[in-house]
């Protein structure tokens, strides 16, 4: 049994990565991370290239990490090379992120310069295939996005992909190649825009959905660029800038019927429009778009991908719920949560649910129901660290004004203050 390699491992918990995430973005198996990190055995030389690339370092940095030294000197390598604190590691993913933003952006707005030849020639030589595998490793990513219980782990594995595809975008590619690696950027800027949104950096995700959108477009994919369109609005929709999310809305939809009918799109961009007009105060508009939504149903088969379109209706009680609260209507608002909390929900979702629950106590001046459920809100967005959640709370917080005669509210109140402030430090 070898010396521990305790430099090694601190950089990559730095970097964002669990040993689950860093095998999946070396494309090993996560006990093979386990015994470098144990000293059992060393990365071979041919690995050591991406493994320095993904951790930050130089190829003699790397090798400085993996040195099996003293505890001291180990010590002292940690200090040379990782960062201080796990913020910087995010920053710099984000600075990365960014860059490649620009820099793919740059290559979809640029024709395919293929000639015949050229594009035989790609054909031949396996770039379908090479995108076959991309795509599955897309596929993959969003998997681990769902499991992670802090999403900006996945950043460093999404930062490579984008580099992949941008260094194949670059290069001339047959026009079916090209278009599937502008699906494949589309998927991922989406992806990223996500993980930028439940960190709560809204301008960085609403960067990703436009992205996104530009490179569906430029891949004809009208569902996937719907999806894009949809995502941006929700931005605007949870800052309850609810005129601003309307036309990118009309346009998603439109879009969507265009698109895959065994597909549920349609339905999803439904449903945020339900959320939409219940922002605007109209009734009749949101219980028209809650049908449609709804209507996704009556589908069969395989009606969304569980990547960039994950709507199959199993979340429509808790968005009526959200709707009704919206327009006032309690009484149909705690039927809907109540017939939510009975299904299976995420953390997350519940969450969701149990603030929209406390809202209607705000409106009934029930101090009690506020905290019951308030309280346990709080708790989840302590435990997972969530901007989504934080963000609910957040939204709750000045609809307290009223009830703070109560001193129990007072006490919520000032923990919500110190959660969000500690978010946004």
């Amino acid at each position: 049994m070898g010396d521990r390699r305790t430099a090694f491992a601190a950089r990559r918990e730095a970097m964002g990565y669990t040993q689950e995430t860093f095998a999946a973005e070396l494309m090993v198996e996560s006990c093979t991370v386990s015994r470098w990190e144990r000293g059992e055995v060393a990365p071979q030389p041919f690995r050591r290239p991406r493994i320095a690339k993904a951790l930050g370092v130089t190829l003699h940095e790397l090798g400085t990490l993996l040195e099996q030294a003293p505890a001291s000197a180990r010590y002292a390598a940690t200090v040379a090379v990782v960062p201080p604190d796990l913020a910087e590691a995010d920053d710099m993913n984000r600075r990365d992120l960014l860059r490649l933003f620009s820099a793919t952006g740059a290559m979809l707005a640029l024709p395919s310069a293929a000639g015949d030849a050229t594009r035989a020639a790609a054909a031949a030589s396996g770039g379908a295939l090479d995108a076959a595998a991309a795509e599955e490793f897309v596929k993959h990513l969003w998997r681990v996005y769902g499991l992670a219980s802090n999403k900006s782990q996945v950043l460093p594995l999404v930062r490579t992909q984008l580099d992949v595809l941008t260094d194949a975008l670059r290069q001339s590619q047959a026009p079916a190649i090209r278009q599937r690696l502008c699906q494949l950027a589309a998927d991922l800027f989406q992806l990223a825009g996500e993980i930028y949104f439940d960190g709560d950096r809204y301008t960085d995700a609403a960067h990703c959905y436009t992205l996104a959108a530009d490179a569906s477009k430029e891949a004809g994919a009208p569902d996937l660029w719907a999806c894009a369109l949809t995502r941006h609005a929700f931005i605007a929709v949870y800052e309850r800038k609810f005129a601003d999310a309307a036309p990118l809305l009309e346009l998603a939809a439109s879009l969507a019927s265009r698109g895959d009918a065994d597909l549920s799109t349609r339905h999803w961009v439904a449903a945020v429009q339900a959320e939409t007009f219940a922002g605007l105060g109209d009734l009749d508009a949101c219980q028209r778009a809650l049908d449609t939504a709804a209507e996704v149903q009556h589908l069969t088969g395989q009606v969304h991908n569980g990547g960039w379109l994950r709507f199959d209706g199993s979340r429509l009680a808790e968005e009526r719920g959200t709707c009704y609260v919206t327009l006032g209507r309690l009484d149909l608002a705690e039927a809907a949560l109540a017939d939510a909390l009975t299904g299976p929900l995420t953390t997350r979702r519940k969450a969701g649910v149990l603030t929209d629950l406390a809202m209607i106590g705000v409106h009934r001046a029930d101090p009690d129901q506020v905290i019951t459920y308030a309280e346990a809100v709080l708790a989840t967005a302590r435990q997972t660290g969530s901007g989504v959640v934080a963000r609910k709370l957040r939204g709750l917080q000045p609809h307290l004004a009223p009830l703070l005669a109560d001193q129990n509210i007072q006490r919520l109140d000032a923990e919500i203050a110190d959660l969000v402030s500690g978010h946004a430090a």
